[in-house]
């Protein structure tokens, strides 16, 4: 079936991403590993550090034998942990309408380990703007919600602007979390400046790229006008193999440099194609450790 006919409620498309999400416990114990530990110290069960004692501190959790060694009281201090949250970013741009479906199920997949493993999960469309297209929620009784709204959510009109998508979506989220970018990346105004700005916030960042061949081939020859899907925009260009090998090695380049702006900035990075099984490419991301750089 191909992914453009498959509804993301179908029973049998929930049964795939209930395998994914089985395989999720097996091989990282049931998230996707979002669940970082804090930097704050609280009412945890991991041992982080001494500190010394204060009037009010909790008497039990003085260091007796401290105190019988050296004759000083200190308490324990513990990782606080949180909730993890995950917030994903799907690129609704008129540029993805032959990968959409295909985003939709990586999509679904990744909410859906999320939801079952108790995380905290928000999905969010990419375009001009972030369009919520599932408010932060948390269980599996909020899955079919949540596979209902990817297959309502459209396209968007107008460009992608993934830098001006980071200050919205900091605007509207202080709290930190593990932001997926699920795209084709081909943004107008760049991905550097957006994915740093995530970054520095305190975000933890993971690069999702879909593309086809209709993005990194070029078959034109001759003279053909060319109109943007995101702007309308119409150019009548002479189209030789020359063009053609320029431009596919101008995205070639693009992509390149993508993956080099991931390393030097400690964001994941997997990329994709609608001919690889979704199913693979979460495996794949899960037996590399789950969604991290």
């Amino acid at each position: 079936m191909a992914a453009g006919e498959m509804k993301l409620t179908d029973p049998q498309f929930i049964q795939r991403l209930e395998s994914l999400y089985l395989l999720a416990r097996k091989v990282l114990g049931g998230s996707l590993q979002a669940d970082r530990k804090s930097v704050k110290k609280g009412a945890g069960v991991t041992f982080a550090d001494y500190s010394e004692y204060y009037y009010g501190a909790d008497f039990r959790a003085i260091d007796w034998r401290v105190f019988a060694r050296f004759e000083t009281l200190v308490v324990k201090l513990f990782e606080l942990e949180e909730d993890a949250t995950i917030y994903l970013l799907m690129d609704c741009s008129q540029s993805m309408a032959s990968k959409f479906p295909y985003a939709k199920q990586l999509t679904a997949a990744l909410a859906y380990i999320a939801l079952s493993s108790l995380d905290r999960v928000a999905i969010y469309g990419l375009g001009d703007g972030l369009t919520p297209v599932l408010e932060p929620c948390r269980g599996r009784a909020k899955a079919l919600a949540m596979l209902r709204g990817l297959e309502d959510a459209p396209l968007l009109e107008g460009d992608t602007r993934f830098n001006l998508a980071a200050r919205q979506f900091r605007a509207r989220h202080a709290r930190r979390g593990l932001v997926v970018a699920i795209s084709d990346f081909l943004f107008p105004e760049g991905f550097e400046e957006g994915l740093k700005f995530l970054g520095y916030h305190g975000h933890e960042v993971y690069a999702l790229q879909v593309q086809d061949e209709g993005d990194t081939r070029c078959e034109l020859r001759g003279d053909v006008d060319l109109e943007c899907v995101e702007t309308d925009a119409r150019l009548r260009v002479t189209v030789s193999p020359r063009e053609a090998r320029l431009y596919e090695e101008a995205v070639a380049e693009w992509n390149e440099s993508l993956r080099r702006c991931c390393v030097r900035l400690g964001v994941g990075l997997a990329a994709t194609t609608p001919e690889a099984p979704f199913e693979r490419v979460v495996q794949d991301i899960l037996r590399r450790g789950g969604l991290v750089a």
